[in-house]
C-alpha cells in the first residue's frame, strides 16, 4: 500500500498541475496556491527570480506580470532552470539585479536560513519585493535536508534584520489543512492508477477533505495558533 502511494504521489501532483486542477490535490495545496496566486498578482513585477523553482508550478501565473522570469534551483528538475545554485550562496547573480524574488517552501531545506535572508536582500534592487512561504506545521520531507520550521515572529525578525519592511505576513491554513493533506495524498495515491475510479476519488477528495479542512481551520482556530504555513511579502528598504 505504501509503495503504491509513493509511486503515485508525484504522478498525481504533476497531472493535476498540468490540468490546472492543483486545488483538487489537498487542502494544503489548494489554500497555499490560492494565497500565492494573489500575492503574485499584487506584487510581482519587473525582473523576477524564482528561487528553488522546482518544476515551476507558478510560472504561468508569473509570466504575465513580469518583464523577465529567471529561475534558480539546486538541481535541474526542469529544463528551463537558468541558474544552478543555493539560496545561501547565489554567487552567479550580481547584487541589485531583480525587482522581485519568489521563494516558496525553500528555507526549511537550507542549513543556514539567516545567510539566505542576506542573499535574498543582496540580489534585490532597492524597493524590490520578496514573496516567500515557509512552513510552521509540516511532516519531515526531502530528508535528510529538512532543517527548520518558522514562526511569524522569526520571519519578521530575520527579514527586518536585513533591511526589509514587512508588507504582508499571514498564516496559510492550519492543523486541519495539515492533517487533511496527509489524508488526501494517501487517498488519491491509493486510487490514482485505477481508471475512472481516480476521477470519482478526485471529486470525493475535493468535497469531503479539501473544502472541509479549509472550513474547519477558518472557524475552529480563529487565533491561528496552529498555522500550517506563513506567506510573507516584504520590501527591501
Amino acid at each position: 500500500m505504501l509503495d503504491t502511494i509513493k509511486k503515485n504521489r508525484v504522478k498525481v501532483s504533476l497531472e493535476l498541475y498540468e490540468a490546472g486542477k492543483s486545488g483538487f490535490l489537498s487542502p494544503a495545496v489548494c489554500l497555499g496556491d490560492r494565497e500565492i496566486a494573489q500575492a503574485i498578482e499584487n506584487h510581482a513585477s519587473g525582473k523576477l527570480l524564482d528561487i528553488g523553482c522546482g518544476e515551476m508550478p507558478y510560472r504561468n501565473l508569473i509570466l504575465p506580470k513580469v518583464e523577465v522570469y529567471d529561475t534558480l534551483d539546486i538541481e535541474k528538475r526542469h529544463p528551463g532552470v537558468k541558474y544552478l545554485g543555493d539560496v545561501q550562496n547565489m554567487t552567479e547573480i550580481r547584487s541589485g539585479t531583480y525587482d522581485t524574488a519568489t521563494c516558496f517552501a525553500v528555507l526549511e531545506h537550507v542549513p543556514d536560513p539567516l545567510i539566505s535572508f542576506k542573499e535574498l536582500a543582496r540580489v534585490l534592487k532597492p524597493q524590490g519585493k520578496l514573496i516567500l512561504t515557509v512552513p510552521h506545521l509540516s511532516r519531515l520531507h526531502e530528508e535528510p535536508h529538512d532543517y527548520f520550521r518558522f514562526t511569524k515572529y522569526g520571519i519578521k525578525a530575520a527579514l527586518e534584520a536585513e533591511g526589509f519592511e514587512i508588507l504582508e505576513l499571514k498564516p496559510v491554513g492550519g492543523i486541519f489543512c495539515f492533517l487533511g493533506h496527509q489524508v488526501s495524498i494517501a487517498f488519491l495515491g491509493l486510487l490514482w492508477h485505477v481508471p475512472l475510479i481516480k476521477n470519482i476519488a478526485l471529486w470525493i477528495n475535493k468535497l469531503a477533505i479539501v473544502e472541509s479542512a479549509i472550513f474547519l481551520d477558518k472557524v475552529v482556530d480563529k487565533k491561528k495558533l496552529f498555522a500550517m504555513d506563513y506567506l510573507c511579502v516584504a520590501q527591501k528598504e
